[in-house]
């Protein structure tokens, strides 16, 4: 089964494709754990995938590093330009997981594949054990680096928690680097038809919402 290659690529630290469905996003992201990158794996998401390049954390590692919702600053800033700008029309979901944006302290401008792959390395190791004395001493913001807080795969159905739930199912620290795969020829998401084409060509496992659902349920 695709989910159970799914599984053990992301064990193996080697890439993973995720869809969340046609009535959601319609995307297919690169999903990577977390503490498995490296320079050369930035680079094919900024290649390949071409969209925003995050790093998913599931709810209980955020909570351990107190890490905000970032609407959630917003909201308590006070600032009339905020209330302006607040997202309360996104059409396919009712909230956004942006968190913090972040660079770790020793990336130089922060937005290299070298830059970023630390930045994405060292909080996935630092997830292992997550402390906020040790979050705040690391890193800094804002930066290149948008972190993603799950709301739980029970609630949303989005690739933050797609890709967390995939690797808590992996037995992997619930911290995933992802990022939406584009299409230069069409100016829209890669549609899920050359997704395959390029996974069947890369080796890559390709799963959706039901499949890691099913799965998920499985290991209740």
């Amino acid at each position: 089964m695709e989910i159970d290659k799914a599984i053990k690529d992301m064990q193996r630290g080697k890439f993973v494709l995720i869809h969340d469905s046609a009535g959601r996003e319609n995307e297919i992201d690169l999903a990577i754990a977390a503490e498995k990158v490296r320079p050369a794996d930035v680079a094919r998401m900024r290649m390949d995938g071409g969209g925003l390049i995050c790093l998913a954390l599931s709810a209980g590692i955020a909570n351990k590093l107190k890490l905000p919702f970032i609407q959630d600053v917003y909201k308590k800033s006070g600032m009339e330009i905020f209330r302006a700008l607040k997202a309360d029309d996104i059409p396919y979901d009712e909230k956004s997981s942006f968190s913090l944006s972040i660079n770790h302290r020793k990336t130089f401008t922060g937005i290299t594949d070298k830059d970023r792959a630390l930045t994405i390395h060292k909080l996935g190791r630092l997830a292992r054990h997550p402390s906020p004395a040790a979050f705040g001493k690391n890193f800094r913001t804002p930066g290149h680096i948008h972190t993603l807080i799950s709301s739980g795969i029970e609630i949303r159905h989005g690739h933050t928690e797609l890709s967390t739930a995939l690797a808590e199912m992996s037995g992997v620290t619930p911290a995933v680097a992802i990022c939406e795969m584009m299409d230069a020829r069409t100016h829209r998401a890669l549609s899920l038809s050359k997704a395959k084409d390029y996974a069947r060509r890369n080796h890559f496992a390709l799963v959706d919402t039901n499949e890691i659902l099913d799965c998920w349920e499985a290991h209740r």
